[in-house]
């Protein structure tokens, strides 16, 4: 099997709506060795595959008019990114500043002129017509050229690559109202009598509207990544090292693997580590979502971000930088807030076209309307044209599914629900079957003695002392049940020799100088041993789901032990959520068939697929798969990695093994089993949100291009100002944007 392709990340600045992305996906695919190019414009990143150069893509898209930067030092590019929005957005601010300023005054004098006759006579005795004009030319120019350069600066080379943008159509509409308005003061021989007006103040509003929009588009951008600082921030800068018997204060990031780090009680974990002194309990709520605080002591293990109670513990430091709990957390969260979903591709086919589609539906409302029209005819055409230009709204369309994914993938990430792959969301709505992998999954994993029942001549302690004696030595599962529970019960601890293993069969030892047996019935069997007195017992503790075995002291019979791994709490009424929802629910387990159908009854679970390996998992998702349905799995160890990549969503429990929690899409980090339920809530939440957005930025645009052409004109009268245009764009993307963000809000009831 062929290795996978490499994929490199490339933080892209300078776009702003989805013809942008549409551009820059091109740009990035058409380069040598790339396989897959895919941009988000909520993110501003963009994730490429294939045999490539990460400062050749760089070069290729910055020459193309965006700031491009490979992604390799996360924490460094994260930081570098966060400050150029931060000084993106107070340069936004100084810009619609300075643009209010200038057009205030012309707004204001050509408002006051439209809502007063007496008003615009006072207004032309005292400021004649070509010298408020000329004033109005000047401040508008000045708008243009200043606060509004932007727009000219990245529209029109896109627009000269044949490429054309957001930036495009205001370029195109303010300078074709400001290049009008200019001809109408200085050269107005050159237009018809009835048709020399000026539109200065519809330039300049345009620009200071559209300027207005981006300021409040930045602003709920930046709520949308809160989640994301949030979980940055977690990570205290500063930790105390501890040498030569004290402490010093170091920075968190000059720590190093093997380095002892002293926490005092109330005080954060700057970095993740094992416990070497001390005892104390750690809130670890921001990883996993519940807040109870979990006990920790020497040899446990700390997450970097969480909050140390009340003891005092001091710890070795296990990992550092990227490869730390927190900082792989975050990079998982961004890798799925910059995945594209299913449904983003109709968007992205619509928008490539979709700039092009509407400068020739300006085009031709201008050279219709001159015609058609009688008198003033090319001042109306260019009204509607500009206006056709200005409202449409591709940033609506761009930003309609990404930030959905931000804003809800950081929701995610703070209740303890990780989703590794961002299609995940989309596709665990669309789940109509959910596989449940058993021990570990439905189960609590760490099996328990349950039962004893020893044989006549025997008594219970006596049967728990000699076969703890002998279990000691065992590695297996069960024996560790059995070492438990007689440590549990405080009882003496006998010594054994000569300790020997058959596989498959049980143990055997040598204790207080008689020969202990330990196993299953055809380990009795082959030792001749008779076990007809129990045997009733042992098939009644095998049809509840427990594992019976046998103790024989000196080839007598000498008990009855039953291990059984307990159902976890939350396992039943899980199941019984799903089923509610008519969702199928089954059991996949390599665990025998009886045990199986013992946990599954318990359950209510009707479909069990039981003593099966890897692949049959995977051979039974795929038959699955095959009927038409839509699969989720979830599990837990590391057989089970193959059948997590097999399914639509694979689901894994953080308590899990890190091959599991690697194959999955989805990583319930606190292991507890209703985050299915609340994952699969906010799948559906975000999906119908994705699908109000959708809904919105499409409807907009194919409602209001029309009215702004004009189409209401011949029989209502109504025409459409560039200026209500402009306000009606920017209030799109706000729209789109404000809509994400009552993701926020989501709520879980599990």
């Amino acid at each position: 099997m062929s290795s996978p392709s490499p994929t490199l990340q490339l933080a892209v600045e300078g776009m702003s709506c989805a013809s942008c992305v549409g551009r820059v996906e091109r740009i990035l695919a058409a380069q040598p060795g790339v396989e897959h190019a895919s941009v988000n414009l909520a993110t501003e990143r963009a994730t490429v595959t294939g045999d490539i150069d990460g400062e050749n893509l760089a070069q290729a898209v910055t020459a193309a008019g965006y700031p491009t930067k490979v992604w390799v030092d996360a924490a460094h590019v994260r930081a570098e990114q966060q400050q150029k929005k931060l000084q993106k957005y107070q340069a936004l601010k100084r810009n619609v500043a300075i643009a209010l300023a200038l057009t205030l005054p012309i707004f204001c004098i050509e408002m006051a002129m439209h809502l007063s006759h007496t008003l615009e006579i006072w207004i032309d005795t005292r400021l004649p017509v070509q010298i408020r004009w000329i004033t109005e030319a000047l401040l508008a120019t000045l708008v243009l050229i200043g606060p509004g350069r932007q727009f000219y600066h990245l529209g029109l080379p896109a627009l000269w690559h044949r490429a054309p943008d957001m930036n495009s159509l205001v370029a195109i509409g303010t300078f074709a109202a400001w290049g009008y308005s200019i001809c109408a003061t200085f050269v107005p021989r050159w237009l018809p009598t009835q048709s020399v007006h000026v539109y200065f103040e519809a330039a300049a509003t345009i620009v200071c509207l559209v300027l207005i929009g981006r300021l409040l588009e930045a602003r709920a951008k930046g709520k949308t990544s809160q989640a994301m600082q949030r979980l940055l921030q977690l990570q205290p800068n500063v930790a105390r090292r501890w040498e030569n018997d004290q402490s010093e204060e170091v920075a968190t990031e000059s720590l190093r693997v093997g380095d002892i780090v002293e926490v005092r009680p109330g005080e954060k974990i700057p970095i993740d580590g094992e416990v070497v002194v001390g005892n104390s309990h750690v809130e670890e709520s921001m990883i996993t979502g519940e807040p109870l605080a979990v006990s920790k002591q020497p040899g446990d293990m700390l997450t970097g971000g969480t909050l140390n109670q009340q003891g005092y513990l001091r710890f070795s430091v296990t990992a550092i930088g990227e490869q730390t709990v927190l900082a792989q957390i975050v990079q998982a969260v961004e890798q799925a807030q910059a995945a594209k979903l299913p449904i983003q591709g109709l968007v992205d086919k619509i928008t490539r076209w979709f700039v092009p589609v509407v400068l020739a539906a300006a085009v031709v409302t201008f050279v219709g309307g001159w015609f058609l029209a009688s008198q003033g005819g090319i001042s109306l055409a260019l009204v509607n044209a500009v206006a056709v230009l200005i409202i449409a709204c591709p940033c609506a369309m761009g930003l309609a599914t990404p930030t959905s994914i931000m804003v809800a993938t950081g929701r995610a990430a703070e209740k303890g629900i990780l989703f590794r792959q961002g299609r995940a969301l989309q596709q665990l709505r669309d789940c109509t079957l959910v596989a449940f992998d058993k021990t570990g999954t439905l189960t609590v994993g760490r099996p328990t003695l349950t039962d004893l029942q020893p044989a006549e001549g025997f008594s219970v302690q006596q049967l728990l002392t000699y076969a703890a004696a002998v279990e000691g030595y065992s590695e297996h599962p069960l024996a560790r049940a059995v070492v438990e529970a007689a440590q549990a019960q405080h009882l003496e601890k006998l010594a054994s020799s000569d300790f020997m293993t058959e596989s498959g069969m049980g143990v055997t030892a040598t204790v207080d100088n008689r020969i202990v047996h330990v196993g299953a019935r055809r380990y009795m069997e082959a030792l001749k041993v008779n076990c007809s007195a129990l045997d009733a017992q042992a098939a009644q503790y095998a049809e509840q789901g427990k594992s019976p075995f046998y103790v024989a002291i000196d080839q007598r019979l000498a008990g009855l032990l039953a291990v059984a791994d307990p159902i976890k709490p939350s396992s039943r009424a899980v199941v019984q959520h799903l089923q509610s929802q008519s969702i199928r629910v089954a059991m996949l387990t390599g665990d025998n068939r009886l045990t199986a159908q013992a946990v599954a009854k318990q359950l209510g679970i009707d479909e069990v697929i039981a003593e099966v390996k890897p692949q049959g998992k995977v051979a039974a998702i795929t038959a699955w798969q095959h009927d038409a349905q839509r699969v989720a799995f979830i599990g837990d160890g590391i057989n089970d990695a193959p059948a997590l990549a097999a399914a639509e969503v694979g689901v894994a429990l953080g308590s899990g093994t890190d091959i599991a929690m690697e194959s999955a899409d989805v990583v319930l980090m606190s292991g507890e089993l209703t985050n299915i339920l609340n994952a699969l809530h906010l799948s559906r939440v975000t999906m119908t949100n994705i699908h109000q957005n959708l809904f919105w930025a499409f409807i907009y645009n194919l409602v209001l291009i029309p009215v702004a052409a004009g189409a209401l004109y011949p029989h209502f009268g109504i025409q459409l100002s560039p200026i209500l245009a402009a306000g009606a764009m920017a209030l799109s993307s706000v729209f789109v944007l404000g809509n994400a963000l009552r993701l926020t809000r989501t709520t879980f009831s599990h």
